[in-house]
């Protein structure tokens, strides 16, 4: 499996060639896959998916595909998830989940006010000295899953912290800004200059 490799790209084609270790020639693997898609709980959820992709291709930022995905789903109650770095365009995505007619919970990262100390952390291993308060994404989760959110958006949480988060969600997650606090939040740059100035910084 290393399609990030490949120059053929036959997988987009109706008619095209695979080549040997191509994942599309594992049939059994996508029949499972077509089958847990057609499953009720994900069914709607993708078609809406490839319908909103299609609506807005080009034309939509992120946050709008994701406003507009959550009311194609008839969803009431959003969740956001976000990095206390990110306090203020948390503030703002929660009003316009407002404005969009829904309901917005935000949790900051930091919820539960809770030394790093208590999971086993030193001193060495904080960005400053005596109490600093740890990120809690499994807390994150469960109280958004204590107001039964539809949907849970990621709005910057760390390396990690989005993988537990999007482990202990009910609702499915969607991340809407990855966190990267030398590149304002654009991670993709560091691979747009692999080639050159950041070739020896990843």
């Amino acid at each position: 499996m290393k399609c990030a490799t490949c120059g053929a790209f036959q997988c987009v084609l109706e008619k095209g060639k695979n080549f040997r270790g191509c994942p599309t020639e594992q049939e059994e693997i996508l029949e499972q896959a077509i089958e847990e898609l057609r499953k009720e709980e994900n069914y709607e959820f993708y078609q809406t998916s490839a319908k909103i992709e299609k609506q807005g291709y080009g034309v939509w930022p992120r946050v709008k595909e994701t406003m507009e995905f959550a009311k194609t789903m008839n969803y009431k109650k959003i969740g956001i998830a976000f990095c206390a770095g990110l306090k203020k365009e948390a503030e703002i995505l929660h009003q316009i989940i407002e404005e969009h007619g829904m309901e917005a919970y935000s949790l900051m990262c930091k919820t539960g006010r809770m030394d790093k100390s208590q999971m086993g952390l030193s001193e060495e291993d904080k960005l400053h000295e005596g109490f600093e308060a740890m990120c809690n994404p499994v807390a994150q989760a469960y109280f958004l899953n204590e107001v039964a959110t539809e949907l849970n958006i990621i709005l910057g949480l760390c390396v990690g912290h989005d993988a537990l988060f999007s482990k202990y969600s009910n609702a499915f997650v969607t991340t809407l800004v990855v966190k990267d606090r030398v590149l304002a939040h654009n991670p993709v740059g560091a691979l747009y200059t692999h080639h050159s100035y950041y070739r020896s910084k990843v």
